[in-house]
């Protein structure tokens, strides 16, 4: 039942603050990492375990959101959810070693996963049918805003404050959120009568899903830094991945009961949607993934700086969601959004591909604001089709996959861009030393460059050895660029070459038909 006045707008607020605090805190905590890793007395390579940790808890538990929201009643499992979160926050600011830190962030891992799914089926309820593209906007600039704006805080808070307090700050903003959820969600009726000894709990399921997409995840997360199939135990994970997940498949079909209910994807709305949804956590996630390791790596930017770059596309995307969720209202088509959504990534990425060392914050400014305007195209009509045409109970079951399909999709963009990146690096540097070897230019540098160290008071042999370590150093430097513009435009390929999915989305938005036949689906679910 829509809410209306004074709660609605509560209710709003709320669920999507917790959204945002869940997605600031993927983020977040990248910026962090080096003095995460010298307070702690742990390597970078093993600090990484702090976002691994976080991601494989995420994607495990969002898919079960519908689940648990079902067996708890759905109030009290966001607001479970909700103190989970908040009180893992504060013991992972108290954490006094890597081992400790990385259990309490798989914990706060655990509790955002709904902070996801439910705050966007609670949002859906707060409207009715026909506002459902409003409310997807509503929703789509927390899920923009929190990716973009946890560097941000995260690198503000770095060089001017120190880690712990990036969890800190969860506390206070969960207390409130946790208190409103209590006061002003309403449970609803079968929430009050549940009988949870009829609710099989498809315990191989959830035990085949834990398996399968932890593996994977974890396969995604550390498998460029560990070389891949070169070593034996990502190779031993990703075959326990596809093995648990082609049986988990294979199970949740059959079982009466099944903790994710895929049979939901029989509605090829959804479907298609989730392609979709995957390919758009690629672009997000790529994106946001290269941009900020490219201006810190070879132009300087602290990563306050960074994250200040990122906050005109954001702010762009925030104030043309509730455009697009209007139109969509009004009857516009959605493929309309997700074409224009496509090519503004498109067109971003080549863009973004031209820039040089020589770029300025300036000249980054413009770029950023298509992706936003890309971001904002894709999220309204994307999380607004995922559910229609789904009977109301089925709702949160559809919104738990579509969220999952984008963080997988956002995994595997970020695992293939820096294996990518990585590769072709090695290429560049490969190709560019060859040319120094050869080129007249490169010689007359060099000698150039001796001839000025021999000025300084160096030996002959010094001045030298001293030219090569700069030119070296000259040419990992335009490596690394090269290597990141091949980046965006594999980015800007992938999007071009599922530019025909655009066909896959439902041409017309939603219809005072469709609207009657929810209403109708509501109330039969309500009996």
């Amino acid at each position: 039942m829509a809410l209306s006045g004074f709660k609605k707008w509560i209710v709003v607020v709320t669920v999507i603050t917790a959204a945002v605090m869940e997605l600031i805190d993927t983020s977040i905590v990248n910026v962090a990492l080096s003095q995460m890793s010298g307070s702690l007395g742990a390597s970078i390579e093993d600090i990484a375990w702090v976002i691994t940790a976080y991601a494989i808890a995420n994607v495990i538990i969002i898919p079960m959101t519908g689940f648990l929201a079902r067996f708890f009643g759905r109030k009290n499992y966001y607001l479970g959810s909700i103190i989970l979160f908040t009180i893992a926050s504060y013991f992972c600011g108290q954490s006094t070693n890597l081992w400790e830190l990385v259990a309490f962030r798989f914990m706060q891992g655990i509790g955002g996963g709904a902070l996801l799914s439910t705050s966007q089926a609670l949002l859906f309820d707060a409207f009715p049918t026909e506002e459902r593209p409003f409310a997807s906007a509503l929703f789509g600039m927390g899920v923009i805003m929190g990716p973009a704006f946890g560097p941000t805080l995260g690198g503000v808070i770095i060089d001017n404050f120190s880690w712990p307090l990036i969890f800190d700050i969860n506390i206070p903003v969960g207390i409130i959120a946790g208190i409103l959820v209590y006061l002003f969600v309403d449970k609803k009726p079968e929430e009050y009568n549940i009988d949870r000894k009829n609710i099989k709990i498809d315990v191989i399921g959830i035990l085949l899903l834990t398996v399968g997409v932890g593996a994977l995840q974890f396969v995604l997360e550390k498998g460029e830094s560990e070389d891949w199939f070169h070593t034996n135990y990502i190779t031993v994970l990703t075959i326990t991945a596809i093995a648990a997940l082609g049986t988990f498949i294979f199970w949740e079909f059959r079982t009466k009961e099944p903790v994710v209910n895929l049979r939901v994807l029989k509605n090829k709305n959804l479907a298609f949607t989730t392609v979709l949804t995957f390919i758009f956590g690629y672009g997000l996630f790529a994106a946001v993934f290269i941009y900020p390791i490219m201006v810190q790596r070879l132009m300087g930017y602290t990563p306050t700086m960074t994250g200040i770059s990122l906050i005109p596309g954001t702010l762009s995307a925030f104030f043309i969601l509730p455009i697009v969720g209007k139109a969509m209202v009004k009857g516009v088509s959605p493929q309309l959004f997700v074409g224009v959504g496509f090519f503004c990534y498109i067109f971003f990425c080549f863009w973004m591909a031209s820039f040089n060392t020589d770029a300025s914050s300036w000249d980054f400014f413009h770029p950023l604001i298509l992706r936003g305007i890309g971001a904002a195209m894709l999220t309204v009509p994307l999380t607004n089709q995922a559910v229609m045409g789904l009977k109301p109970k089925d709702i949160p079951q559809g919104i738990a996959i579509n969220n999952m399909m984008r963080q997988l999709g956002g995994a595997f963009g970020i695992a293939i861009t820096n294996t990518y990146i990585a590769n072709r690096g090695a290429v560049h540097h490969s190709d560019l030393i060859a040319n120094v070897d050869t080129g007249a230019v490169a010689s007359d540098r060099i000698t150039q460059l001796t001839n000025f160290f021999m000025s300084k008071g160096m030996t002959l042999a010094d001045a030298k050895d001293q030219a090569m370590h700069m030119i070296n150093a000259i040419v990992n430097q335009q490596g690394t660029l090269l290597s990141y513009q091949d980046a965006f435009r594999l980015v800007g390929v992938f999007f071009i070459l599922c530019l025909p999915l655009i066909g896959l989305v439902k041409k017309k938005s939603v219809s005072k038909e469709e609207t009657e036949q929810a209403a109708k689906a509501a109330a039969e679910a309500a009996h």
